[in-house]
């Protein structure tokens, strides 16, 4: 079953997150301490890794999970290329940007994704535990394929003045990062544990588990609106490609998780990883490897544009074509 529009807009997180969006346009005052935003993004990576987990633990690891973790890993490596090709011509941006922006189009979301989950959970169509793999899974190769477009366009082009990168901090930053550590360590945790182990911790990370996720949405609608209020470097073509990418990828994930077998609550989760833009540990990367890229560009696309096309249409629109797809 697909989520219904009205039902959809008017949950809880989605309210949320229009209500801080309202405040942030607004100039109100309204703000969540940084150390409370930390602690609410731990806890909701925590929460959904060990869920996960549990989940996979009841069912195993069979050919639609090996599926499912394949797809979205030949996603994250692809999608980047898509989206370098599309900024370097209709967007106008230089090599550097283009590379940086298009890691961030393969890379992923937590918090679309983790919204989305509530939303197919609650429509009857939930998403199977092993897509947290797959989330985890899809951080990382987008990242590499965006260093690497960018840094063959600086030999193109004989940048000489790009610094160097210390290998050593860019693969840490990569692979060691904070949601991937959370995301994959709970969900190992949680299928070690099983459903038996995870009863004892129930309480704390599932029944407060929508309360929280309402808070941190309420804190990502300020972030967003402040960002594109306070956007400098967004030029109008690159404002129609931070929608343009959330459409033209999710489909292409809905198409995939399709394809391989993946059942509709799962394939539409695809859709959203597809579709959603990483805002936390791809910038943290990009600082490291490309610190000549501009943050204002990459942070305004994917946070403040593409992050609540995301939250308001992109999650129903992908259900939608899920259901119609099976």
């Amino acid at each position: 079953m697909a989520p219904d529009a009205l039902a959809t807009l008017t949950s809880p997180v989605i309210l949320f997150f229009i209500l801080g969006m309202f405040a942030s346009a607004v100039r109100s005052d309204l703000a969540i301490p940084e150390a409370m935003a930390k602690a609410m993004s731990v806890y909701l990576m925590v929460a959904i890794g060990l869920k996960g987990g549990v989940a996979v633990s009841q069912s195993g690891l069979n050919a639609t999970v090996l599926a499912a973790i394949f797809a979205g890993f030949s996603l994250s490596l692809i999608l980047p290329l898509l989206a370098f090709v599309l900024l370097r011509g209709f967007g106008r941006l230089d090599g550097i940007n283009a590379g940086a922006v298009a890691a961030h189009y393969g890379s992923v979301s937590v918090v679309t994704f983790v919204t989305a989950s509530e939303i197919y959970q609650a429509a009857g169509s939930p998403a199977d535990g092993y897509m947290v793999a797959v989330l985890a899974i899809m951080e990382t190769p987008a990242i590499l394929t965006g260093l690497m477009l960018a840094r063959r366009w600086m030999r193109n082009s004989a940048t000489t003045d790009a610094a160097d990168t210390d290998s050593s901090g860019l693969v840490r930053e990569v692979l060691l990062n904070a949601s991937v550590i959370l995301l994959l360590g709970s969900f190992v945790i949680g299928t070690v544990v099983g459903e038996s182990g995870f009863a004892d911790i129930e309480p704390l990370f599932k029944t407060g588990f929508n309360g929280v996720l309402c808070l941190f949405l309420l804190d990502m609608g300020l972030l967003a609106a402040r960002r594109l209020r306070e956007a400098r470097a967004l030029t109008a073509r690159l404002a129609i490609l931070a929608l343009v990418f959330p459409l033209v990828n999710g489909t292409i994930a809905v198409f995939l998780g399709t394809l391989v077998g993946l059942p509709v609550g799962s394939a539409a989760a695809l859709g959203v990883l597809g579709a959603s833009a990483s805002y936390i540990a791809v910038p943290a990367a990009m600082r490291l490897a490309l610190p000549q890229a501009d943050p204002g560009i990459y942070l305004t696309m994917s946070l403040s544009i593409t992050f609540p096309f995301n939250i308001l249409i992109g999650i129903q629109l992908f259900a939608a074509l899920a259901l119609y797809l099976h």
